[in-house]
């Protein structure tokens, strides 16, 4: 026994001076989560004080750069345009996506493998190099600076990342079951009510969820699009930074800490719905 102890302790020192690789993998990924935290710990524990110099720690607790971000950068305004414009996309993009995807996932045609690259395009191609061209476009027809620019804008990646999420979920659907519904005598809307839409309920609901995320977070288009009224909260925070005028760090950092808390709080959500290891297999499929 003690023999077998030694072995299997000998083969794991092995295994170990074997995989020089994995130690280079560990040791970026801690100095990478060291050097975020540090990041996120500055930026919070520097909205909190009260003036921050040489010390190691601020001189001094206090919230009312809370208060001052908020009546200076107008952040109520601000978060009542980012909720609009989110939602307006997670709505649009499930409308018209999902029967896009039903279609995709049930019936073939010509064309079909060419639509489906055409598809998957805007979530591979980095936004800027469709955006500068998009947005001139838009400001060509007198869109862009409203809401309603910024959401036309955000729907072009969002509808094909729901139709890419939601066809490989659709397929997994026995469609035999669709078949035995109207022998029965169901009608269309009967289907698509009773039957289909429970199914697809789950896969709806992570789509839109991750689409909530990723508008929420989405600067390049909105920033090429937007303008006054019209600013989400990332684009809001960009421009507080970069534009011109004396400012206090504190209440930046205060506007930072709010759009990261927010942004935690989406992916805490999105993973309590969303598996992305399920959702990497069905794509990969």
């Amino acid at each position: 026994m003690s023999a077998q102890t030694t072995a299997a302790a000998a083969g794991g020192r092995r295994g170990l001076a074997l995989r020089p690789g994995a130690w280079l993998t560990w040791a970026v990924l801690v100095f990478f989560f060291v050097n975020l935290l540090g990041v996120i710990t500055t930026v919070l524990l520097n909205s909190l004080g009260r003036s921050w110099f040489t010390a190691w720690l601020p001189t001094g607790w206090t919230g009312h750069w809370y208060s001052d971000a908020w009546k200076e950068f107008g952040l109520g305004e601000v978060l009542r345009t980012t909720v609009e414009v989110t939602f307006l996309v997670v709505l649009v993009s499930l409308v018209l996506a999902v029967p896009a995807s039903y279609a995709l996932a049930r019936r073939d045609f010509p064309g079909k493998h060419l639509l489906t690259t055409l598809f998957v395009l805007p979530i591979l191609v980095p936004p800027i190099a469709y955006g500068i061209p998009m947005a001139t476009v838009l400001y060509k027809f007198h869109l862009a600076g409203s809401v309603t620019g910024v959401v036309l804008a955000n729907l072009v990646p969002s509808i094909p990342f729901v139709i890419f999420t939601m066809t490989p979920f659709i397929e997994q659907i026995d469609p035999k079951i669709e078949a035995a519904a109207r022998m029965c005598g169901a009608s269309t809307w009967t289907v698509l009510t009773r039957i289909l839409s429970p199914l697809m309920l789950p896969g709806i609901l992570a789509a839109g969820i991750l689409v909530l995320v990723r508008t929420f977070g989405m600067f390049e288009l909105t920033f090429l699009t937007a303008g006054p009224g019209s600013e989400t909260l990332v684009v809001a925070l960009f421009s507080a930074v970069n534009s011109a005028g004396i400012r206090s760090t504190q209440s930046i950092d205060a506007m930072a800490v709010i759009y990261t808390g927010t942004m935690a709080v989406l992916l805490l959500v999105a993973l309590r719905f969303v598996n992305p290891t399920q959702l990497v297999a069905r794509s990969s499929e």
